[in-house]
């Protein structure tokens, strides 16, 4: 509570966005009024007291999909996001510690990944694994885990060069135990606060390879192939599909708001 009470607007604005958007998607199906897959009216139904945001292409509810959609869209990125910094970070720290023809060969191999534009890369995979969820999980997190590697690298080089590195070794202390003991405890902040913004850039990616028709396949619900499903409506002056995009947007920026104020945190300043 104490920790609540000095963060500043913009944080609290974030933390209310993000608890919010966790609560949804985690009890969804209680929230929801209807299912996520269940078709309610016609098509395009306009706003009203049954349907508060009207119904999509195939007359299924809009708030009931966008509900659901959080916890697809959002628990996709978290999970991505998760097996992205656990390889990513622990590839990082094994290099940094090992030098040698270890670091200079996961170096390469990130650099290849690096080198093609991510969405290009993306797009390529897909095509030939599929446009599966699990395809899409692994896919992402292949390609998101280089600048977590080279992230963490580069923060656990500067750790590994430190004396109590040295001595550690000479004690003994094995791999394992100096990357958990030793080198990760003294980069955490630097990874956390990376995590929020990798975060975002994963929800984004996942929005936007569904909207192109690649990502999370129908008839899930996903706030990127939503604003793809109701763009027609954008011809008649109905913002319907600017809601999920007006989502991802909100979230995105709220992610931002807690990792600034988690980096101003770290960084020791008082104001």
């Amino acid at each position: 509570m104490t920790l609540l009470r000095t963060a500043p607007p913009t944080a609290l604005f974030g933390l209310l966005v993000l608890a919010a958007t966790l609560v949804l998607g985690l009890f969804a199906p209680l929230i929801a009024p209807y299912g996520e897959t269940e078709i309610v009216g016609g098509e395009y139904l306009p706003w009203s007291a049954e349907h508060p945001l009207g119904t999509d292409n195939l007359g299924r509810d809009m708030l009931s999909r966008m509900i659901y959609g959080a916890r697809n869209t959002v628990g996709l990125a978290l999970l991505t996001t998760g097996i992205a910094f656990s390889i990513g970070a622990a590839l990082g720290m094994f290099a940094a510690l090992r030098g040698g023809w270890i670091d200079q060969a996961l170096s390469r191999a990130v650099d290849v990944i690096m080198a093609v534009p991510p969405l290009i890369l993306a797009l390529m995979l897909l095509a030939i694994v599929g446009p599966s969820i699990p395809n899409m999980v692994g896919v992402i997190a292949v390609i998101y885990l280089a600048p977590v590697y080279r992230l963490s690298r580069a923060a656990a080089m500067n750790v590994v060069a430190l004396d109590f590195i040295g001595a550690a070794q000479l004690r003994g202390e094995g791999t394992i135990w100096l990357l958990r003991r030793e080198i990760l405890p003294n980069i955490s902040s630097t990874l956390v606060a990376e995590a929020g913004l990798r975060f975002c850039f994963v929800f984004l990616f996942i929005a936007a390879l569904s909207f192109l028709g690649i990502g999370i396949q129908p008839p899930t619900a996903d706030w990127g192939s939503m604003v793809k499903e109701n763009a027609t409506l954008i011809t008649f002056g109905d913002v319907t599909p600017l809601i999920p995009a007006g989502a991802i947007a909100l979230l995105t920026v709220s992610i931002n708001f807690i990792v600034d104020w988690m980096l101003h945190r770290a960084s020791g300043l008082k104001s």
